[in-house]
């Protein structure tokens, strides 16, 4: 029995050419489909944490309203708020703004993530 290993030899070596290039188009269509999933990624992040920001806000002004606001002497002031969601939030503040008997409670985030200011404003009687 003669084997010929040279034509093995040649059907090997265009066998792995194949595989170098099919693992090549892999890659090249896995890189837009990585940096996709990254940016949803942070879409997905912001609107989270907007989610957290917004319900917070309304559950404090909501809270002051109801009778703390009497206390609070007119004016601008930082918020501290006892929200343990308050921990998923980027670095920010939480402004409260008493004029008379109409109350506003806003969050700025401290940079730039895509969330924007929250405001929530209450006219008590």
């Amino acid at each position: 029995m003669v084997i010929q290993t040279r034509h093995f030899a040649r059907q090997r070596g265009f066998v792995i050419v194949e595989i170098i290039v099919a693992m090549g188009i892999l890659v090249i269509a896995m890189i837009p489909l990585t940096i996709a999933l990254n940016s949803d990624a942070k879409l997905f992040r912001a609107a989270y944490q907007r989610a957290v920001a917004m319900e917070i806000v309304d559950g404090e002004i909501e809270i002051l309203a109801a009778g703390p606001w009497r206390d609070i002497p007119e004016g601008s002031r930082p918020c501290a708020v006892h929200a343990n969601a308050a921990a998923n939030l980027p670095p920010g503040q939480f402004l409260l703004t008493r004029a008379g008997n109409h109350l506003r409670l806003e969050w700025t985030a401290a940079n730039k993530s895509g969330i924007g200011t929250i405001i929530r404003e209450v006219t008590v009687q």
